[in-house]
């Protein structure tokens, strides 16, 4: 496994130090196995494989920027003798960093396989808009006529 020296983002850069901590994070979980699907330019999924557990053994919160996902496997108190286990019903804890404007819109427990539903809403400020351009004499269109334009 690499390392690497983000000394010189520090000393360069403003508030770059969340991403400096995501690539210092170390190895990636990896149980429960998961997919995350691009379904659409805005649209994302995320199919996580939990063989063994309920629905009520799973939980799901949204806090800022991170998505957790929690099972906690309630205890069985039937004595078994495994001669061989494959199936880990273990408890475990998956975090997903979620980019900005990145929402959960439902989530769906079938079958063993666990479906999040993200969205991409990019608020009305924050989308590209044209700006006219004056001419010599300062006079410009207004950049409202340019975008209702654009939308006809």
């Amino acid at each position: 496994m690499r390392t690497f020296d983000l000394t010189p983002l520090y000393r360069s850069a403003i508030g770059f130090d969340r991403l400096a901590n995501l690539l210092e994070q170390r190895g990636e979980p990896s149980y429960p196995p998961y997919n995350i699907e691009l379904v659409s330019e805005d649209q994302y999924r995320i199919v996580m494989a939990l063989a063994g557990f309920t629905r009520d053994e799973v939980e799901i919160v949204t806090e800022r920027d991170t998505l957790h996902v929690t099972g906690r496997k309630q205890k069985d108190e039937t004595q078994r003798t495994f001669l061989h286990r494959g199936i880990a019903a273990r408890d475990f804890e998956q975090r997903f960093q979620l980019a900005n404007h990145v929402k959960v819109t439902s989530a769906a427990f079938d079958n063993g396989m666990l479906t999040i539903e993200l969205v991409r809403e990019v608020p009305e400020a924050f989308k590209p808009r044209k700006i006219a351009i004056g001419d010599a004499n300062g006079n410009t269109n207004n950049v409202q006529v340019l975008e209702q334009r654009d939308a006809a």
